[in-house]
């Protein structure tokens, strides 16, 4: 399966981002899916895709020409795909994906997996959208996304255009049980 994650280029301020950063790659690596990621090599995009390379996972990057300096681009991946804008990066990522998995980050990763949700309302995308909720992290937005539901803002349950797990268990479970 091809796992789009997004994700910061910063490591935040709790060491527990990195570490469960590490983890997703280690399963992504071991389970033979492919990384699909902004194809940075700093924060917790570096420390994702290095875990899956430790594994001898597939890293495919995907990256704007603006940011292709040799002290932001990752230069171990498996493939790297050199784009003209951010939309462009946007758009491939989701081309690709068949899952897709935000990790804690800034206002690039909630406007990445924003767009999956808004995609995934309008049922232009069925793949899996996880926000994966370290240590709480995305407490607010989930609660956010509560709120729209209870004002009729969402039509459906919420749950059935993201849902948020907090361990990796939880997000194993969900994409097993979308591979069957």
């Amino acid at each position: 399966m091809n796992i789009t994650v997004y994700c910061g280029s910063q490591f935040g301020a709790d060491p527990i981002y990195q570490e469960k950063a590490k983890e997703l790659g280690q399963w992504i690596g071991t389970n033979g899916h492919t990384l699909i990621y902004g194809g940075g090599k700093i924060g917790l995009m570096g420390a994702v895709a290095d875990a899956v390379l430790a594994e001898g996972g597939t890293v495919i990057g995907v990256i704007p020409e603006f940011l292709k300096t040799p002290d932001k681009v990752h230069d171990r991946l498996t493939k790297l795909y050199t784009v003209k804008t951010m939309e462009d990066r946007k758009r491939r990522m989701i081309d690709l994906g068949e899952a897709f998995i935000a990790l804690p980050g800034g206002p690039g990763t909630l406007e990445e997996i924003s767009e999956i949700m808004s995609l995934r309302r309008l049922k232009k995308c069925t793949a899996p959208c996880l926000i994966y909720n370290v240590s709480g992290y995305y407490d607010p937005l989930e609660s956010m996304c509560q709120r729209m539901g209870r004002q009729e803002f969402i039509v459906s349950d919420y749950e059935e255009i993201v849902l948020f797990p907090r361990c990796l268990d939880e997000i194993r479970y969900y994409l097993e049980e979308e591979e069957g």
